[in-house]
């Protein structure tokens, strides 16, 4: 079977290839493609010709061919070699949460950008619009078809028009009387029923406002009734031209005029665009305007009627164009672009006027001044948000009937009512919620008296707390408005999907987070309680080394907590953290080489703290400066010196420090009296003053003992230094040393003790002259 049809076959192969090889030409290529078979005889083409005109053996070769190529060996090809990975820069697994969060993005992302161009696609056919003019063009038929409907078309609007300015001019006058009567109708009965008696009793005065109001909305609705047909008559004169347009334009395409029927048809579409545009405007005027059904401000008819001339013209104007290009040979496809890019400018026109009016509706819904409640609320934030429901909704409508939807209104509509019960749902829940916490963390006095710190630290995750709440009932919600739209977003949560290791992390994360928040708590409390109970035993040297011990521990304690919650989450979402750690051992090798002053800071810092050096409010000496000390920190120490400057100390340049406030600080006492003067005598004097001094309230507690009175330390010709000291407290030493230091001078003034100066006095005798050496005359020279 098969080797009988072999000839038929090539030679088929060869008629078939043969024209499209002679059109690239590669003639000569043909014939190598066929080389397993001899050169075709005249017989062998016969019986082909024979095969193809018979349409029981053309099936029984189309059966053979398929048998062939299904029959056919697959081509051996080697396995695909695998390429490594480029290196990520964030050591994700490939099932990991962070990988499939990224991967499910992605895929949405994708999905969501080739819907979008799909929709694009469909509602911009452009090119069809394109080639249809192109068409036109390039065609002399077309030439003449429109010059013809041109002239016709300038014929008949003409006569139109003429007939239309007459009756315009015929009905002036009616319309003005009704114009002018439509005031006096109104006035007189909505006076009558506006104005009422005034109240004869407290319960009249009481139900005043109610009947009032009661009484105006009869009162508009009799206006409403009595210009009801007043504004109808003045509409049907306003039409009338309209009308006369229309027949005269139809009465003349039923003439030779409209012989053809494209003509024709593209003449009555420009026609009923016409008097449809007029009818249009006429009865908008005829609702909104000083002299309308409802009566407006002049600016604001004014305002309507521009809009609904730009609206109305835009839209019957494209609709029009695309009917007459549809009957002048344009496609469908740009037809229907036409219309779609027509009414989306229509819409645009809509969405325009929203925002153009946005703040007088927000002040139409806003709830008046003074008044409260949830639903007064409501109405505020419905205020501040009605313009973005109303635009979506316009941009919806025309997206439904753009797309043509099936059941797309009524879908647009239950999509729209369950998105406003859902955000009012979750709306409400928020509210409920967030007052019950605000309720739990109201601290009572009790509660607060015997924890004096506990409210402040309560205030202080209370915002975060309100925000993640607000924060999981919103998501919840929103999963709630994807159900509602149609999308099964509770399956995302089921066992093993993305929404369920994704709570399990957040959960996972949260509990790491409150556990943290705990600890940190927790730990900051048992420090302040320290502080305090030491303070309030007096343990004041205690407590400051703790005081200056909390800022590091509470940084280190921070960064422990900061350095586990974050390795936690990171391990949650799947990214690898032991390369993480790895480089984080091995920056802090570098770091330690590279800042070796920094590492000497610190750990001579450290050393000075445990070792109780210094404490904040000391007064020290440190490297040449002295102050007291205002801060410690693990690196440097602060100094406050006594004209204000502020002096910073890296510890890597303490070599020595002199601290002055270690509980002892003793006043010297060193003076110099005369040669001739008693110094026992002065020593009592000295202990005296130091008795006295002790017997005082202002310097007892500073004075820790009675003069240690040394003695006479040094001896010359002319003074008798006599030394010694007061042990005083460490914050006592200079005010005792100065307030004695006054004492003695004084003392020694009254008890007549000189006091001796650093000068000397020199005797001298200078030779007396030749003719008196006998009386030498002695003279004296200080020096």
């Amino acid at each position: 079977m098969l080797q009988k049809f072999i000839p038929t076959i090539l030679l088929a192969c060869a008629l078939f290839t043969f024209p499209a090889v002679a059109q690239t030409g590669a003639v000569s290529n043909a014939v190598p493609a066929a080389n397993s078979a001899d050169v075709l005889t005249p017989d062998q083409a016969k019986r082909a010709l024979d095969t193809l005109v018979d349409d029981t053996k053309r099936a029984q070769m189309i059966d053979t061919l398929r048998a062939i190529a299904n029959a056919a060996p697959q081509p051996q090809t080697a396995p695909p070699v695998p390429t490594p990975a480029p290196p990520s820069a964030i050591p994700l697994t490939a099932d990991s949460l962070g990988a499939q969060l990224l991967l499910t993005a992605s895929g949405q992302v994708g999905e969501i950008s080739h819907e979008i161009a799909d929709m694009a696609r469909t509602l911009t056919h452009f090119k069809a619009f394109y080639y249809w003019i192109v068409r036109t063009a390039n065609d002399p038929t077309a030439y003449d078809q429109l010059f013809d409907i041109a002239w016709k078309l300038a014929l008949v609007f003409g006569c139109a028009f003429a007939a239309e300015w007459l009756i315009f001019r015929a009905i002036q006058r009616p319309v003005a009387l009704l114009e002018a009567r439509l005031p006096h109708a109104m006035a007189g009965p909505a006076q009558a029923l506006a104005i009422a008696d005034p109240p004869s009793s407290a319960a009249d005065v009481s139900a005043a406002p109610e009947l009032r109001q009661r009484r105006l909305s009869l009162a508009r609705t009799w206006q409403l009734l009595v210009r009801l047909p007043l504004v109808l008559g003045r509409l049907a004169l306003e039409l009338l031209p309209v009308v006369v347009f229309l027949g005269v334009a139809t009465a003349l395409l039923g003439t030779d005029i409209g012989d053809i029927a494209t003509i024709r048809l593209v003449i009555l579409a420009v026609v009923n665009a016409y008097a449809l545009s007029r009818g249009l405007i006429c009865v908008a005027r005829a609702l909104a305007a000083p002299v309308g059904l409802f009566r407006v401000r002049a600016e604001t008819a004014a305002y309507i009627e521009i809009w609904a001339r730009r609206i109305v013209t835009v839209g019957v104007s494209g609709i029009a164009f695309a009917n007459v290009a549809l009957l002048l040979g344009l496609h469908h496809t740009g037809y229907w672009t036409i219309l779609h890019l027509v009414m989306l400018i229509v819409h645009l026109f809509v969405v325009v006027i929203i925002l153009q009016c946005r703040r007088q509706v927000a002040e139409a819904i806003r709830a008046p001044v003074g008044r409260e409640g949830a639903a007064a609320r409501l109405r505020n934030r419905f205020a501040g948000l009605w313009h973005y429901l109303a635009i979506a909704l316009v941009l919806a409508l025309w997206a439904v009937w753009a797309l043509n939807i099936h059941n797309g209104y009524s879908l647009l509509l239950q999509y729209f009512v369950g998105t406003i019960v859902v955000a009012l749902i979750t709306r409400l829940a928020i509210i409920v919620v967030l007052s019950l916490i605000d309720r739990g963390f109201t601290i009572s006095p009790e509660i607060q008296q015997r924890f004096p710190g506990l409210e402040t630290r309560a205030n202080r995750y209370l915002p975060l707390l309100r925000r993640i709440v607000t924060a999981i009932i919103a998501v919840i919600g929103f999963v709630a408005l994807l159900e509602v739209w149609g999308v099964d977003a509770i399956v995302w949560f089921y066992g093993g999907q993305i929404g369920s290791r994704l709570l399990s992390a957040v959960v996972t994360i949260a509990i790491a987070a409150l556990a943290a928040a705990v600890i940190w708590e927790a730990s900051n409390a048992l420090m302040d309680r320290q502080l305090n109970s030491l303070s309030r035993d007096g343990h004041f040297a205690r407590a400051a080394r703790l005081r200056t011990f909390q800022p590091m521990l509470r940084t280190a304690l921070l960064c422990l907590i900061v350095a586990v919650v974050g390795l936690t989450a990171l391990s949650e979402i799947g990214v690898n953290v032991a390369p993480l750690l790895a480089g984080a051992g091995i920056v802090g090798i570098a770091i330690g080489f590279g800042s070796q002053k920094l590492v000497q800071d610190l750990i001579t810092g450290l050393f000075l703290l445990l070792e109780n050096t210094v404490q904040v409010g000391d007064n020290v000496s440190v490297s040449g400066l002295s102050g007291a000390v205002e801060n410690v920190s693990i690196r440097t120490m602060r100094l406050r010196a006594a004209d204000g400057s502020v002096h910073i100390i890296p510890f890597s340049a303490v070599t020595t420090i002199t601290n002055s406030s270690r509980g002892a600080g003793n006043a010297a006492v060193s003076v110099n009296v005369a040669y001739k003067e008693d110094t026992d005598r002065a020593g009592q004097i000295l202990k005296d003053i130091v008795a006295e001094m002790r017997r005082e309230p202002e310097y007892r507690q500073a004075i820790r003992g009675d003069l240690e009175l040394w003695g006479v330390d040094k001896v010359d010709g002319a003074m008798a230094s006599i030394v010694g000291q007061i042990r005083c407290t460490d914050g006592g030493r200079w005010p005792v040393q100065r307030e004695f230091n006054r004492r003695m001078k004084r003392r020694f003034q009254e008890r007549g003790i000189e006091i001796a100066s650093t000068g000397q006095t020199i005797l001298m005798q200078l030779p007396a002259p030749a003719d008196a050496a006998s009386d030498a005359v002695p003279r004296r020279a200080a020096g």
